[in-house]
């Protein structure tokens, strides 16, 4: 009984040591993106509309930015919302593409466990405060149409900063805890990651524990930020609509609708995509290819921002009349 019990523990102490093995394995060594399984012949081909994307998600983004911080005329809610639009795009692609780009030109795959976590936080963190800024948005465009006699004193510099403050709190306190929730758990030597970057779930999957708290924290996640947003921005546009509808004038309906148009191509653009991919994620894995998921996922990374800035400065007249000015100074300058 005794050389029993002995030779019990002894297979207790080796099953441990080899899953304390297998863990700090997979901690140290860090992780492998494949990129987009099944296309990894197309990746070269695949790199040059992701990189000419990305480029001009930068620049458009970029330019914008320079147009609404150089125009006094433009310092109003509207347009200080959409230039922190802008900065969450540019830092959003910017989060995602250099790595993916890396991976299809020079097989760049690794990527430390530590980064990938770093990556995974700034991604969702920057999704969550994308979306609450199409809120914000959202908000505006309410108070300038239903109230519109009020519309000074209630989107005041004050109101903005703390709406900015309110966001990126939010954001960081619903995926902070997500860094914690994989760092409890153990991983086997299995470190492959079939994606062009890294996410929750992802590396949850990586793991030998139950990851049921992992799945539910981020269906929960998503509900109580870009779902609770979206209800939100949808209830916005109900009393806007009634309100327009409302104008006797032909004119003042139109110039609302103009006034509107704009954020919902952005928002449309925003949350369509993204709805998609993630319900093909956790619901049509045996319909959807599993490279159509991944493709999508980069994809609306890096097409909104490079469409946003377009968008609006198409149907925007005061941008136009920005970006004209702030030639002409710069044209002045110059000489």
């Amino acid at each position: 009984m005794a050389q029993v019990r002995t030779l019990q523990k002894a297979m207790a102490l080796s099953t441990n040591n080899i899953a304390s093995l297998n863990d700090s394995d997979t901690r140290l060594a860090g992780c492998l993106l494949t990129g987009i399984p099944g296309l990894e012949y197309l990746h070269m081909w695949l790199s040059i509309p992701f990189f000419t994307m990305y480029i001009a998600a930068l620049a458009g983004n970029g330019t914008l930015i320079c147009i609404i911080v150089s125009q006094p005329s433009l310092h109003e809610p509207m347009y200080i919302f959409l230039s922190m639009l802008a900065s969450a795009d540019i830092l959003l692609s910017t989060s995602t593409m250099p790595k993916t780009l890396a991976n299809f030109w020079f097989g760049s795959s690794h990527i430390s466990f530590d980064g990938c976590l770093t990556q995974m936080f700034f991604i969702h963190f920057l999704f969550v405060a994308d979306s609450a800024v199409l809120l914000a948005m959202a908000f505006d465009r309410y108070v300038a149409i239903c109230s519109p006699l009020r519309y000074s004193t209630i989107l005041t510099s004050k109101a903005i900063g703390k709406i900015a403050t309110t966001t990126l709190t939010r954001s960081f306190i619903i995926m902070f805890p997500s860094i914690f929730l994989l760092k409890r758990l153990h991983y086997c030597r299995n470190n492959i990651i079939a994606h062009t970057f890294c996410e929750h779930m992802g590396i949850a999957r990586l793991s030998c524990s139950d990851i049921s708290i992992n799945v539910w924290y981020g269906l929960a996640a998503a509900l109580l930020s870009t779902g609770l947003d979206i209800i939100l921005i949808a209830v916005s546009y109900v009393h806007i609509l009634q309100a327009v509808f409302r104008l006797s004038s032909r004119e003042a309906r139109s110039k609302a609708f103009s006034t509107c148009g704009s954020h919902v191509c952005v928002i449309l653009l925003f949350y369509v995509p993204a709805l998609f991919s993630v319900f093909a994620y956790r619901f049509g894995g045996r319909f959807i290819p599993g490279y159509v998921h991944i493709l999508l996922a980069n994809l609306y990374v890096v097409i909104p921002p490079m469409l946003n800035p377009i968008i609006y400065g198409i149907r925007t007249k005061q941008i136009w009349e920005g970006a004209k000015q702030m030639c002409l100074n710069l044209a002045k300058e110059s000489t």
